[in-house]
């Protein structure tokens, strides 16, 4: 679905943008192309820049509450230097590199509940305006799906995916944000969890996963957070997932006083072939206190003990999400205005 505007700061009789996305997901890292595709208005136009924004609904958390709202987290430059004739079309291809912390918005074609857009600004005579906005799909990569298919298999369901402002601690993370997917406790761990968040930070070199786990009290021990890193390569092939997660997440759940402890990023090697362990500080800063986070519209829910084959909550459908998107932006859009 594509949210066409006329260039409001031009005036009626400016040009209009409608940017197109190539069909289909992208990768985390990987290409997104497309198509600007421009109309003159009813009269001569200098483009000066042609400026392509992905922009996130994110999250945060504050002493008093949380709220949303929308972080651009890369800007790309696709073209300008041009004359627009009157009544002037004309299509300007494109292609651009996704940052490889770009969070995953669907899983087997199923939506998450993560919003994503691409949002296009004109730069016109010296004025600027958002004309155009695109949802943004995005796929995991080949070792963040063998993951998560591993965590289903092994009993962990779907609970939520939402984009938290801020950054772990002792991870090499590159954005403003970083994104938790929820899963509740497989039968075997359901007498120690209350839930397992699941973090990727992926790089050139490899994927990060930082695993979170809401540890249930005992008889005479309060429950806590406890925390965790591993770094795989990113050839999910020859690689016995479930029985790695499953070290995981035995690993993690054995943290009792090392809860909390630091290791630099980039320690050891980081990106060989198997799970390297290792901990981080809490979400340190971000996070001032106990970890509060709520499910996202769309929330999806797990469905079968073939791995995180996602079915849609509340008959949630694509379209739906790809409405939203353009609702949420373009009421942020007016705030900004």
């Amino acid at each position: 679905m594509v949210f066409k505007r006329l260039l409001g700061s031009l005036g009626v009789g400016g040009p209009t943008v409608d940017t197109v996305l190539d069909p289909g997901a992208v990768l985390p890292g990987g290409a997104l192309s497309g198509q600007v595709h421009l109309k003159g208005g009813n009269a001569d136009f200098d483009i000066d820049r042609i400026t392509l924004e992905l922009v996130a609904r994110v999250e945060a958390e504050y002493e008093d509450g949380e709220g949303e709202g929308a972080v651009a987290f890369e800007r790309f430059t696709v073209g300008g230097g041009f004359r627009l004739g009157e009544g002037e079309l004309r299509s300007v291809p494109f292609t651009v590199s996704l940052p490889w912390e770009t969070p995953v918005t669907e899983l087997h074609g199923q939506p998450l509940g993560i919003v994503l857009g691409v949002r296009t600004e004109l730069a016109v005579a010296g004025a600027k305006d958002k004309g155009d906005l695109d949802p943004l799909a995005v796929r995991p990569q080949p070792a963040q799906e063998a993951i998560l298919e591993a965590l289903g298999e092994l009993g962990f369901g779907f609970r939520s995916a939402d984009l938290e402002l801020g950054r772990i601690g002792g991870t090499g993370q590159q954005l403003p944000f970083y994104q938790e997917i929820e899963l509740t406790p497989a039968p075997q761990y359901a007498h120690q969890l209350n839930e397992l968040e699941v973090t990727f930070l992926a790089g050139p070199g490899g994927l990060e996963v930082v695993l979170e786990a809401d540890k249930r009290g005992g008889f005479l021990t309060a429950g806590h957070d406890a925390l965790t890193r591993f770094t795989v390569s990113h050839d999910a092939a020859h690689q016995d997932w479930n029985t790695l997660v499953d070290g995981w997440i035995r690993q993690l759940l054995e943290h009792r006083d090392s809860y909390g402890a630091h290791a630099p990023y980039g320690h050891g090697d980081p990106y060989a072939g198997h799970g390297h362990g290792g901990h981080h500080s809490h979400h340190g800063d971000h996070h001032g206190g106990q970890h509060r986070s709520g499910p996202g519209v769309g929330t999806a829910i797990a469905a079968g003990a073939a791995g995180l084959a996602v079915g849609v909550a509340g008959g949630l459908v694509a379209a739906e999400v790809v409405d939203e998107v353009g609702d949420f932006f373009e009421g942020e859009d007016e705030e900004e205005d």
